[in-house]
């Protein structure tokens, strides 16, 4: 695999040891799936996801027990373009509310006892809250309209705390983790950064996040536009275009999905952000996607863009539209049922008293 030249020993050494999935569990899995008793292919995703499971496994029998949404929490400084419906507070507001569990995503966490690990990596708003893991690199980024948003440096560091995070998730035995996200302003920089990278004009992917009126989303697509033309990122240098029109929050959830790849954990993408976060990742490694799972189809223009770069199909439509990694959750359930199937499901003849032979003429048209 090519290094970086703008990346860290970290980031490099991520990068080196991300490895495919296990090929020969992949097909012992499939063949698993084949043989026990229903048609083939009935179960749909399902069956593609005890799949691939077995092979970031190397179980056959994958097992999802503990799982945990990583939240990585920024302020963003193109927010003083008015280019979103929250003031900023609202970042370390819900920061705080999701460890005591208040909040869309951490309420439906605990009702299924899921962890939730809320990361600061560049809060601007000071707050008094122990449980958030404070990763702060300063408080919120610069205006991506007036120049970068951050420098070279301070991106790597962000990546670095998203790589660090999804190392704890792994020394804590979890199974699989979510990637979500808290910071006023982001749907503006994840628009920019998929812009950057797929060089689709900004208007085509870009919508009114968390609720604008039509003057402010006017505003908010020139804005955008005016970071590209100002800092103009180059989009085959992922560091260079989270630097200069991402954020923490997006580089640091960049992070956690190369470190997921490369601590071998699946990783459920949420929402637009995540969606961005990921293709990020994806850039920069290629193989980190074996080791992402999609969740719910997101309201954003942009999300399918980046959907269809990754070249992923989200499992839910539920018209969710929050952010925060509140499809995690949801998503950690489809999952366990993928494995409740592909674990406890009879196979054709002895235990399921099932001849398959009656399958024979519709397995010769698949």
């Amino acid at each position: 695999m090519e290094l970086m030249k703008k990346a860290s020993e970290t980031i490099n050494k991520i990068m080196s040891e991300i490895k495919p999935p296990d090929a020969a569990a992949m097909a012992a899995a499939a063949a698993r799936q084949a043989a026990l008793a229903k048609p083939p292919g009935s179960l749909g995703k399902l069956e593609e996801i005890s799949v691939r499971l077995a092979g970031i496994t190397g179980d056959i029998t994958p097992h999802i027990e503990k799982c945990r949404v990583i939240v990585m929490c920024a302020d963003n400084g193109v927010c003083v373009e008015g280019v979103s419906s929250a003031p900023v507070s609202v970042t370390a507001a819900q920061a705080i509310n999701m460890t005591r569990r208040l909040t869309g995503m951490s309420s439906i966490a605990a009702y299924f006892g899921d962890d939730v690990d809320v990361v600061d990596v560049g809060i601007s708003t000071p707050y008094d809250c122990p449980e958030i893991f404070n990763a702060k690199i300063r408080p919120g980024t610069d205006n991506i309209a007036a120049g970068p948003a951050m420098t070279v440096d301070e991106t790597i560091r962000a990546i670095e705390v998203g790589i660090s995070s999804a190392k704890r998730a792994a020394d804590d035995g979890i199974d699989v983790i979510g990637v979500g996200e808290m910071g006023i302003g982001n749907t503006t920089t994840s628009s920019a950064v998929l812009a950057a990278l797929t060089e689709i004009p900004a208007k085509e992917i870009t919508g009114r996040g968390g609720g604008l009126t039509d003057e402010a989303f006017a505003r908010k697509l020139l804005v955008i536009d005016r970071a590209l033309l100002l800092n103009k990122p180059d989009p085959g240098d992922v560091i260079d275009v989270l630097a200069k029109v991402g954020g923490f929050d997006i580089a640091a959830m960049c992070g956690v999905f190369l470190g997921a790849a490369a601590y071998r954990l699946p990783a459920v993408i949420d929402g637009f952000i995540s969606a961005v976060a990921a293709l990020a990742a994806y850039k920069i490694a290629p193989a980190s996607r074996e080791y992402m799972f999609p969740s719910h189809v997101s309201a954003e223009p942009g999300y399918s863009a980046a959907m269809e770069a990754l070249g992923l199909d989200p499992w839910l439509s539920l018209d969710m539209r929050l952010g925060e990694g509140s499809g995690c959750p949801l998503a950690f359930r489809v999952m366990q049922a993928a494995c409740a199937a592909m674990n406890g499901m009879a196979a054709f003849g002895g235990e399921s008293g099932i001849d398959d032979g009656y399958l024979d003429e519709i397995r010769k048209k698949l």
